[in-house]
């Protein structure tokens, strides 16, 4: 079999168990420009992935990808007998670790969604207003959801009634329902009577959120508006860990903000984190693990529990 025909094997197999696989099935199809597709697997050199991986030096995200993305076609192709060896070289230097989240203190996150200040954020703009930019927000913080999640919301997806919203083939293929709770559904309540006084789609298929000519929201749109409203807001971030807090922050926030509140009125913390991971709509649990680590407030409150378990105390 060629590395051309292997390669194909390979991508159709990662998306028919359920990955999109859209970033390595790239990575690899440009790997082809670096090598000689209609030759087999084991003509492949260490020079020629060291190329396509741009050399040495320190390694950069793009070039993880890259590395990854040929070390899981070379593990499928050795298993199937389609390669003997793999070309890839054994020295790879390591990427630097990934700055933490940036936690949104509560009276930050007060703040970023305050109606006057995100009027005054959103003044002069031709496109995202400022309802919409806020409506937005609480659904990033109140709802963890991702973005991609969030715009692209249809008003077939927002049951009121039942205060629930459906997550449709999200990230990982997956579709979810994420109840809210009543703060947050009023606030859509309260949206959805906005797009009607403002004449915007609606029919079942027409996106909850739009800017004000109906067309969908641009990621580089909002984010410099969040930029905007974030110096406006007065949120800049701290001396240690990351430096921008980003838009995807209030995401992460809404998980330690939960795990946090767990911790203080003595849930059963390990118990509530599947809960929390499908929630969130991760992958499994490790993606949600993560946040149990992730503030002073957490620890300090995990801390706690042991103590009062250690002492014989009542606990969750």
């Amino acid at each position: 079999m060629t590395l051309r025909e292997a390669i194909k094997q390979y991508i159709l197999w990662r998306q028919a168990h359920g990955a999109k696989f859209t970033t390595g099935a790239n990575l690899l199809r440009q790997f082809l420009g670096h090598a000689d597709g209609d030759a087999a697997c084991d003509a492949v050199t260490t020079a020629q992935v060291l190329v396509f991986l741009a050399g040495a030096g320190p390694l950069t995200r793009h070039r993880e990808n890259k590395y990854y993305a040929l070390a899981g076609f070379w593990r499928h192709a050795i298993s199937r007998g389609h390669a003997t060896r793999s070309p890839l070289p054994d020295n790879e230097p390591r990427s630097p670790v990934r700055a933490p989240p940036y936690i949104y203190s509560r009276d930050e996150l007060r703040r970023l969604v305050d109606p006057t200040i995100i009027e005054a954020s959103r003044r002069g703009a031709v496109q995202l207003d400022a309802i919409t930019f806020r409506t937005l927000l609480l659904l990033l913080y109140g709802a963890g959801l991702r973005f991609s999640e969030a715009t692209r919301l249809t008003l077939a997806d927002i049951d009121l009634v039942e205060a629930v919203l459906t997550i449709r083939a999200t990230k990982f293929y997956k579709s979810r329902l994420v109840p809210v709770g009543p703060q947050l559904a009023r606030v859509l309540d309260g949206y959805m009577h906005f797009r009607g006084r403002a004449g915007l789609a609606q029919g079942e298929a027409a996106l909850l959120l739009s800017n004000r000519d109906g067309s969908p929201l641009a990621s580089s749109t909002v984010h410099a508006a969040f930029d905007a409203l974030r110096r406006i807001a007065g949120v800049h971030g701290a001396a240690s860990g990351r430096q921008i807090p980003r838009l995807h922050d209030l995401r992460h926030s809404f998980a330690v903000h939960s795990l946090t509140t767990w911790y203080r009125n003595g849930a059963d913390v390990q118990r509530l984190l599947p809960v929390l991971s499908t929630y969130l709509g991760h992958a499994d649990l490790e993606g949600t693990k993560v946040y149990l680590s992730m503030t002073p407030e957490l620890l300090r409150q995990a801390s706690l529990r042991f103590e009062r378990y250690a002492g014989g105390g009542q606990h969750a």
